[in-house]
């Protein structure tokens, strides 16, 4: 008997040869009917591939991240079969799923396109096949019978791709009449796919290289529900309402400029106003948490990053060297903070009792990327980091990483964000040269976050392969508004930079030991943050971050005077806003001030003036009446108060 064991910690025998669906109709009917794929000792395979050991197993459903990955690697082969059987003679390359939906990349062949107006007929096909109930049939092929068949069908792409398989590592999957190569996993056949959608078409280069034939690449969608797939659509357009590079232009927050270069940004007045207002509430946080600011440059001689490891992993992607007069003397744009926090610790000796020692900078950064994949705020080559990094003794890193943690968690609370994960970012076991240190010093700081985290309660998630190069980490995986995930804060514990930058501190027994670095951004970047936060909130700030938070209207010239008055008070209050003293009509400037998104709009005429009043209209609520403005005043300091904890 083997014996498998269940994500409850459960653990059921059943004979060699049992399937996912067989354990899944062991447990129950409703499982086995919604059972998509299933999880062997972390590994999604097919469904009706047998357990030959004992294993950890976990049966995916839709709801599952790995049961969609397997639906919509399906749907991917199913598309491509719509294709063969639309655009005979068409060549296909590689279909993945991808985090929402699946793309194919295929060769249409001269003087064939597709565009939109085709998208409806091929969603028709998609669905008739899969109408068909055809089983995902997995087959291990010789190499030799690969070659054979994609020769005979002329698809050159497949056969490119055989040239990197050994044989015996070779599988087939065939639905219907469509046969792939492929590695799986899929669903038990295209059943389940009743409802699709062609997002878009695009040109993408074999291999992702400009000096190969541009293929035309086909995105799609798929769901078990008509009714999914409209929900989805409608969330697409609010994210388009919501799309921070539009809003960000409405409301005046921040700007583009070809002259000053791309994936630069330039901050307006009111974008500035808000991230100041981010900085300083995080710095006001980090001071009671016991953090020193400190400011480091925005260049650094090469040797800074040929001793931190980053000149090695990410050289070719940073700017040009900076050259100087002096013969070989180099320095680059500052790619990250952490080197030169290093350096700062080094300035005096330290002694155990000095640790922890926690320098905080609001440090910006600078790296190349590629025109092609700069996206508003969220992917730029000047960005700055709410970047701190902790000198510890080892057995204070637990402590100290579970102070880190609260103050994230401060960070998201008061931000609005409620849904989030925390994925423990591991090395990659496989792939140890990505790396720098000792296995031993991994081990170590990958078990410190482990327990940090358990301590902590959180809900984790683990990823192989995505530590960073000198440590793991814990990420924060944030859901916004929409269902996105986004990920935000992030923590560290690294062993190995304090080794390269041979930092010490004095023992109690008046020896030399190396302190570990604990590295930490609740933001990551400001930019990006901003750019999630104004997705998330729609452009509707909370109202103690809002860069105004009221805007006084006159309802004539005649009180201008009493509507100053009002703005000063406001101010000498500690609260931001203007006044609107434009010649027009009432309507109009409650109109354009609803569309700035400002939270409180204060209308004043002849009863107010006299009795000292406001009247107030909330965005997005309307008119609250009218209130005398130092009971105004009171409530909106309260409201502040009550957000920030």
């Amino acid at each position: 008997m083997l014996h498998i064991t269940l994500p409850d910690g459960s653990v059921r025998p059943v004979e060699p040869g049992t399937t996912g669906y067989d354990l899944a109709a062991g447990i129950s009917e409703g499982l086995a009917r919604n059972a998509l794929a299933v999880k062997v000792n972390g590994e999604i395979r097919d469904l009706h591939r047998p357990f030959t050991q004992d294993a950890q197993v976990e049966i995916l459903t839709w709801n599952d991240a790995g049961g969609k990955q397997a639906y919509w690697h399906s749907s991917a082969h199913l598309m491509a079969e719509a294709l063969e059987a639309l655009y005979p003679g068409v060549k296909l390359a590689i279909g993945p799923a991808i985090e929402n939906g699946f793309y194919y990349d295929v060769d249409l062949g001269e003087g064939r396109t597709i565009s939109s107006d085709d998208f409806p007929l091929i969603e028709k096909k998609m669905l008739e096949l899969a109408k068909n109930k055809s089983r995902f049939e997995r087959r291990e092929v010789p190499k030799a019978e690969a070659v054979a068949y994609f020769t005979e069908k002329q698809d050159p792409y497949k056969l490119e791709l055989l040239e990197n398989l050994e044989d015996g590592n070779i599988t087939f999957y065939t639905q219907g009449s469509f046969t792939d190569l492929c590695r799986g996993p899929h669903i038990p056949d295209t059943s389940p796919i009743k409802a699709a959608k062609i997002m878009n078409v695009a040109g993408a280069y074999w291999r992702g290289d400009e000096k190969n034939k541009q293929l035309t690449r086909l995105y799609g969608i798929t769901f078990p529900k008509q009714k999914d797939l409209t929900e989805y659509l409608e969330k697409l357009e609010e994210a388009k309402r919501r799309d921070h590079r539009k809003l960000g232009k409405e409301l005046e927050l921040f700007a583009f400029s070809e002259k000053v270069g791309a994936g630069l940004p330039l901050w307006l007045p009111k974008g500035t106003a808000l991230r100041e207002r981010l900085e300083q509430f995080l710095r006001k946080a980090q001071v009671k948490a016991g953090y020193q600011p400190v400011v480091t440059p925005h260049i650094g001689a090469k040797e800074l990053y040929v001793t931190s490891g980053h000149y090695e992993k990410y050289g070719a992607d940073s700017f040009q060297p900076i050259k100087t007069p002096n013969p070989g003397e180099e320095f680059f744009l500052k790619p990250m903070n952490c080197p030169h926090h290093c350096e700062i610790y080094r300035t005096k000796p330290r002694s155990y009792r000095d640790l922890p020692v926690r320098l905080a900078e609001f440090g910006t950064v600078y790296r190349y990327e590629q025109s092609g994949e700069l996206h508003g705020l969220t992917r730029v080559r000047g960005f700055t980091q709410d970047d701190a990094h902790i000198f510890c003794r080892p057995d204070q890193v637990i402590d100290e990483f579970k102070k880190v943690v609260d103050l994230v968690l401060y960070v998201f609370k008061a931000l609005g964000f409620t849904e989030f994960t925390a994925q423990v970012s591991l090395r990659d076991p496989e792939n140890k040269a990505k790396y720098i240190g000792s296995d031993e010093n991994w081990t170590i700081a990958e078990n410190a976050i482990i327990q940090a985290a358990a301590e902590k309660g959180l809900t984790t998630v683990t990823e192989l392969g995505e530590a960073a190069f000198y440590g793991p980490k814990l990420d924060f995986m944030v859901r916004d508004a929409l269902g996105r995930r986004w990920q935000l804060g992030t923590v560290q514990v690294d062993y190995n930079l304090p080794e390269r930058f041979d930092l010490e501190y004095v023992t109690p027994d008046n020896t030399r030991a190396r302190p570990v670095m604990i590295h930490r951004a609740p933001f990551g970047s400001l930019e990006r943050f901003v750019a999630v936060l104004i997705e998330h909130t729609a452009g509707n700030f909370p109202l103690w971050l809002s860069p105004e938070q009221f805007t006084v209207l006159p309802i004539s010239d005649k009180f201008a005077d009493y509507a100053y008055q009002v703005k000063a008070a406001l101010e000498a209050a500690d609260l931001r806003g203007t006044v609107d003293a434009r010649d027009e009509r009432i309507g109009r400037k409650i109109r354009d001030a609803e569309l700035a998104k400002t939270p409180y709009l204060l209308v004043v005429g002849e009863k107010e003036a006299q009795d000292n009043l406001v009247s107030v209209r909330r965005h997005g609520e309307g008119d609250l009446g009218s209130m005398p403005l130092d009971a105004f005043i009171k409530s909106v300091q309260n409201q502040v108060a009550e957000a920030m904890g």
